[in-house]
């Protein structure tokens, strides 16, 4: 059979950088970083006393009250970045037929603070199992989906992946498989995460992952950098409006790019660290290129996974130079994570849509609070530093790994009639 086109009509954001895809823009090709104090609760006795926070988010700018406390965290920014996404692809309910739309979401790990809010509760009562009723829907994964739907009347395919830092980029190649078989027409698709929170902060300080450069969070997130010691949490939303390109065209949409292709590996290796030598780096990035049938050499930009972690970077580009060989040293490279943290689940969405208003905009963001140059690195390679590039770009390439080896990568393109 012949596969359909799939092309990108509509983007959405919340991010620590701002709650619009204008103020995510601006603030990613200005360098801003998202890293202040924690606000959420005390951080006294935390080892990280920082993070990547949502700020200035006013739910009741996207529901009403009632709506909103049924609602975990991180569902109420899925809803708010889909609805941006959804009015800049210009849907309506008389341009769509609603049971060809589907909504495909990624999340790492749910509803976690309000999962930690009823333990906190009942463990300080008499014993009785006294809960919120809405526990269970505010808390599990796939109840972010569940409300784009019902909001929206959309009755095609309904669900969320989870593979930890890789779940909203595999919706989103999820996503474009259904609408490339001829299952669909639209599906929205990206990810949100909220897991800045006692529990989250305190379980990645244990595994000793996050930055603790508490006397300066704004350069905490320093990607490539050889004084980096960790990454810093981040939380937020993106969200893509996934289309095929006929159906676009025939309603008039306005076509940010297209998706050239999607991979898939496993490191196969470790539950936290990646694979030294990048083997599981490298399989997605090469079956990513095999999908979208493209050769290395015509690859211009890589957002990298790039957390500011001492193993990651480092294996992330060495896997780059293996696949792209010399080609590596004339690609852009950064990692917007400098800037927002690391969104977990909701990391490859809010990355795809940096890579894809990079291409529109001819400019690379930058990978800020690069100071010191780790000699584990090859010094040719174009890491972006500390300043936007302006970059012509056709061809731009979004990775994302999770815990547990999960890799996954998006391959983005200009559109060619």
């Amino acid at each position: 059979m012949t596969l359909k086109r799939v092309v990108v009509t509509g983007l959405g954001a919340i991010t620590p950088i701002g709650n619009s895809i204008e103020e995510y823009w601006k603030a990613l090709i200005n360098g801003v970083s998202g890293a202040a104090p924690i606000t959420y609760y005390d951080t006294e006795k935390h080892k990280t006393k920082f993070a990547c926070e949502v700020k200035n988010f006013n739910i009741e700018d996207y529901m009403d009250r009632k709506e909103a406390r049924r609602m975990d965290k991180f569902a109420q920014y899925a809803v708010a970045a889909s609805q941006e996404a959804i009015a800049d692809a210009g849907i309506t309910d008389t341009n769509v037929d609603k049971q060809r739309v589907g909504v495909i979401w990624g999340a790492g790990i749910g509803g976690l603070e309000t999962f930690q809010e009823e333990v906190i509760s009942y463990a300080q009562g008499d014993g009785t199992p006294r809960f919120n009723p809405f526990f269970i829907p505010k808390m599990i994964a796939d109840i972010a989906p569940a409300h784009i739907s019902m909001r929206n009347g959309f009755m095609g395919p309904n669900y969320t992946t989870v593979s930890a830092c890789a779940s909203s980029a595999n919706a989103m190649i999820d996503a474009f498989n259904y609408i490339r078989l001829g299952m669909c027409d639209v599906i929205i698709s990206g990810g949100s995460e909220a897991a800045v929170t006692i529990a989250g902060m305190g379980g990645f300080n244990s595994m000793q992952a996050l930055s603790t450069r508490n006397d300066s969070p704004e350069t905490a997130s320093r990607p490539f950098d050889a004084t980096r010691d960790g990454f810093v949490l981040g939380e937020g939303a993106g969200a893509l409006v996934l289309e095929e390109y006929e159906h676009a065209k025939a309603r008039g949409a306005k076509i940010y790019c297209e998706i050239g292709g999607g991979g898939m590996s496993s490191d196969a290796y470790h539950l936290t660290a990646p694979h030294p030598e990048g083997i599981g780096v490298i399989a997605v990035m090469e079956n990513t290129l095999r999908d979208a049938g493209m050769k290395p050499e015509q690859v211009d930009h890589i957002n990298t996974h790039g957390t500011s972690t001492p193993l990651g970077d480092v294996a992330e580009l060495k896997a780059i130079s293996a696949v792209f060989g010399d080609h590596a040293k004339t690609i852009n490279i950064n990692s917007t994570k400098s800037m927002t943290g690391h969104l977990l689940g909701a990391a490859g969405a809010i990355e795809a849509i940096a890579v894809i208003l990079a291409m529109k905009n001819g400019i690379v963001p930058p990978t800020i609070n690069h100071t010191v140059v780790d000699e584990n690195i090859d010094p040719s390679l174009n890491l972006t530093l500390n300043k936007a590039q302006k970059r012509e770009i056709n061809v731009a390439m979004s990775n994302t790994f999770g815990f547990g080896g999960h890799n996954a990568c998006v391959l983005f393109k200009k559109l060619e009639a």
